[in-house]
């Protein structure tokens, strides 16, 4: 064998092993796809019970408006069902931290009550604000439970605040944002409650 032909060969089976890569990875896009989706969703909704709810929001986001409000910006929102019944709405939540950018993933039921709050991003200082981060999050569970009126509005700060909750330690600034934050999302639930459930006539 010549070196010619010893270079088209090599050549031959380089084109054949590119080509078959390239059909197995478009044949099996879409399974990867579904499959990451599926991961990003669990993720994502990990702040949620997986057996209060048998939809998968995150296909479905829901249209919001008047997304400024006054600490944060909403970046989207979901509603979760359970054999058609809306459960809970989960509002996408962007505020201004220490460091940078927060977003939070606040989980509200159908009364308006808090079932959990999740940091989906943040670039707060490590070992201090970067706790938020943290997931479970111990600091962010003390929300749990609570409303836009309860505690009142002046209930919804830091106690040095002359509010009603504790900071993590050394994080003032990352503590409040994401008090406001969260305190927002649950106003704009209130104010928005029939659209966000799917209960408009």
């Amino acid at each position: 064998m010549n070196r010619t032909t010893s270079a088209l060969t090599l050549l031959l089976v380089a084109v054949v092993g590119v080509g078959a890569t390239y059909l197995v990875q478009r044949s099996n896009a879409p399974q990867i796809a579904a499959a990451q989706r599926l991961l990003d969703s669990r993720k994502l909704l990990d702040v949620l019970a997986a057996d209060t709810y048998d939809n998968q929001p995150l296909e479905q986001p829901l249209v919001l408006a008047n997304v400024a409000l006054s600490h944060s910006t909403l970046i989207g929102g979901y509603r979760a069902t359970r054999a058609g019944k809306p459960v809970a709405v989960l509002l996408r939540s962007q505020t201004e931290g220490y460091a940078g950018s927060i977003e939070l993933l606040i989980a509200i039921d159908a009364d308006g009550k808090l079932l959990g709050v999740k940091t989906l991003k943040q670039t707060e200082t490590p070992a201090l604000g970067g706790h938020l981060g943290d997931w479970p999050n111990t600091w962010l569970q003390v929300f749990t439970g609570k409303s836009s009126n309860q505690p009142t509005d002046s209930g919804w700060a830091l106690k040095k605040d002359q509010g009603q909750f504790d900071q993590m330690a050394g994080a003032t600034i990352t503590s409040r944002a994401a008090i406001h934050a969260i305190h927002d999302a649950l106003r704009y639930f209130d104010e928005h409650r029939a659209p966000l459930l799917g209960n408009e006539p």
